[in-house]
């Protein structure tokens, strides 16, 4: 079917009318109303559609909430639905309403990456509420922490701190980042953990983690945990079981590899704990190494030197400075904190969603030996085999925009988005040093209805993205996709004979036989200099009809 081109769209405040242009004559129609206009309602699901919806709950989900009644009275037209996932999201865990609380463990000077990613992670430290910043050992620097490297960067940070402010609210004083820097033992592993092993780092996680705060707090690990370890010990020993439980369903940890032998050793006594890695010594099966490594299919161009050389380092100011070149590969521990940043994609409570930091699965893996392929080193430590579940490797399927071939791997979960990603730091390193009306902010998502929608098998619906703006006034182009691995329904949902990039698009829900979840992403993306990316993701739960 021909539908034309669409030359313009216009909104009455009863009719939406479509301008088309069709052999060279244009021609205006109505186009037929969404559900949401049409004022339908849904019925409330039976127990025994809740009940067929209900599946075990890793480490930490028993935390969430997972219906808020408040809001269902609010919105009749779209009452909250309850997702299909491992772990059942709440109507507000897409879009957390309060700050993340982040704790960043880091071997500092072991790699110029780790600065690197300081850099990265202190231009977004708006959206999140730093607990503390903590230099430790790792298994390529055991006996040496550096604190002090730690400050330098902060002394950069200090300079450009009151410009980032002219973009964003939010960002913290340098002051208070370095009131915040802590050291472990400069002892390699599980030698730093125990009776007597207390060091500032440690004694300061457990204070965080005592706090009488219910949101979680996020550990992100880009050299060896053993200071975290540490202040597991010293909670479970001193602690009542009931206590020291409340505690450790607060912990997230995301691990870049096993960087010392403490890791593996929270894993196994302290289950519960919510842990992301990819488990092993070595990283040739590493989710990380789609941050910058030369996968096929990959952006290379926006990881190059030259790239990060124009658009981060040179002419950036104090901390475009303060980048260092590359040595090994570029801001290998940052996954541990992309899936944080709130950019409508990433929901860090879900990691089977998929974000910028990589998308991840909730099972107990095979044991594979990791000192393989090109980081092969003799005399590594050995791995072990997982005992419970973790968060670890999963598959995304992919066309490259490069070269136009499919790719399926757990690599490509993070490098698919690596142009939005990259393009995103660009910017807030020009929020730095210019002012507000010389640089590009991202585009502000709306939806027209609700996150979470609930649809009959082969019934019709709209996506819609009614009412999303751009700040700085740019053209912004949309996209629809469907996300297949972050949802239950496994087969492709086709928008023909629309195009995907429409703002308002028609979908017809799959013919079902038992409850399935729908992940669309709607990607909104400015035409500023350099081009963000902002989202939404809309999760369709598809009922059998009856």
């Amino acid at each position: 079917m021909n539908r034309g081109k669409t030359v313009g769209v216009g909104h009455e405040k009863k009719k939406t009318f479509f301008r088309q242009e069709k052999n060279g004559r244009c021609r205006t129609r109505e186009r037929k109303k969404p559900f949401f206009e049409q004022g339908k309602k849904f019925r409330r699901r039976t127990p025994e559609e809740k009940n067929s919806l209900k599946q075990e709950k890793p480490p930490g989900c028993d935390t969430l909430v997972l219906q808020n009644t408040r809001m269902q009275k609010r919105n009749f037209v779209l009452p909250i639905v309850i997702a299909l996932s491992s772990c059942l999201p709440s109507p507000v865990s897409a879009q957390p309403s309060q700050k993340p609380r982040v704790i960043v463990l880091t071997d500092i000077e072991a790699d110029p990456d780790d600065t690197e990613s300081m850099i990265r992670f202190l231009t977004y430290c708006n959206q999140w509420e730093v607990e503390a910043l903590i230099a430790t050992t790792s298994i390529h620097q055991k006996t040496r922490v550096a604190p002090e490297s730690i400050l330098k960067v902060l002394d950069a940070y200090a300079k450009v701190q009151p410009n980032l402010l002219k973009h964003e609210k939010g960002y913290p004083s340098a002051d208070e980042l370095k009131s915040k820097v802590k050291k472990g033992l400069a002892i390699y592993g599980m030698e730093a953990v125990g009776e007597g092993r207390d060091s500032e780092g440690s004694e300061w996680i457990v204070k965080v983690l005592e706090r009488e705060d219910s949101r979680p707090v996020w550990i992100s690990v880009w050299g060896g945990p053993n200071t975290l370890a540490q202040a597991l010990w010293k909670i479970r020993k001193t602690k009542p079981a009931q206590e020291a439980d409340k505690i450790y369903k607060k912990i997230r940890v995301y691990t870049i590899s096993d960087q010392d032998n403490s890791g593996p050793w929270i894993r196994k006594n302290f289950p519960s704990i919510f842990f992301v890695v990819t488990p092993g010594y070595n990283y040739a099966k590493a989710t990380w190494l789609g941050m910058s490594f030369p996968m096929p299919g990959s952006n290379s161009e926006v990881v190059s030197n030259d790239w990060l050389a124009k658009n981060i380092q040179q002419g950036h100011g104090p901390l475009g400075a303060a980048y260092p070149d590359v040595a090994y590969g570029m801001e290998g521990d940052t996954p541990s904190f992309l899936n944080l940043i709130d950019n409508g994609l990433n929901d860090p409570e879900h990691p089977n969603y998929g974000g910028w930091g990589g998308r991840y699965e909730f099972y107990q893996p095979q044991f594979e030996d990791s000192n393989v392929g090109m980081f092969k080193r003799e005399n590594w430590p050995k791995d072990e085999p997982e005992t419970r579940a973790i968060w670890t490797n999963a598959n995304d399927s992919i066309i490259s925009s490069i070269d136009k071939k499919s790719y399926m791997g757990n690599r490509e979960t993070i490098w698919r988005w690596r142009v939005e990603f990259q393009n995103d730091f660009a910017a807030r390193m020009l929020w730095t040093t210019k002012n507000y009306e010389e640089c590009n902010h991202p585009p502000v998502v709306k939806l027209a209805h609700g996150e979470y929608l609930n649809v009959k098998s082969g019934e019709q619906f709209h996506l819609s993205a009614a009412g999303t703006t751009d700040p700085d006034g740019d053209s912004m182009s949309y996209l629809w996709f469907q996300y297949p691995e972050a949802g239950s329904y496994k087969g492709l949902v086709s928008f023909r004979p629309y195009a995907p990039n429409l703002y308002d698009i028609p979908v017809t829900a799959p013919v079902v036989d038992s409850p399935q979840t729908i992940h669309f992403i709607l990607k909104v993306t400015d035409k500023g200099i350099p081009a963000l990316t902002r989202y939404k993701r809309v999760i369709v739960t598809v009922m059998p009809k009856q």
